[in-house]
Parts: C-alpha cells; sequence; structure tokens
C-alpha cells in the first residue's frame, strides 16, 4: 500500500472536492481518495504507485491544477 499527497490549486467548495474525488478515485490500483479543502491537499492511497502524469490529467479532468 503507498500514499502520496499532492496540492490541487482552484478548489473552493463542496463540489470541488466531489469532482475531485471522483475523477482521482476512478484511475486504476486508487484505493482511497482524501481532499482537504481548506489546505488544497488530496492524499490518495492505492495499492501501487499511481503515476503523477495521471493524477494530473485526472485534476485536470476535474477541472482544476495539480501544482508542481
Amino acid at each position: 500500500m503507498t500514499e502520496a499527497t499532492y496540492t490541487v490549486k482552484g478548489m473552493t467548495c463542496g463540489h470541488c472536492v466531489a469532482s475531485v474525488t471522483e475523477e482521482v478515485g476512478e484511475l486504476p490500483g486508487v484505493q482511497n481518495v482524501d481532499v482537504d479543502l481548506a489546505s488544497g491537499r488530496v492524499t490518495i492511497t492505492s495499492a501501487e504507485p499511481v503515476p503523477a502524469e495521471k493524477v494530473a490529467a485526472a485534476v485536470t479532468e476535474a477541472g482544476y491544477q495539480l501544482v508542481a
């Protein structure tokens, strides 16, 4: 089990959290997505490491930006 934390820019409400959680949660191998709206942090728990570019693509698909 691995855990990775990213920062997402542009989230302002519960709908934003739900969108990011849904898109990132659909990535293969992702078991849990925890989004903290106040800090913009997204913590992903997965069986194997999920490539950062796939996480960035999912966040972009949700309408937000992964901070590098």
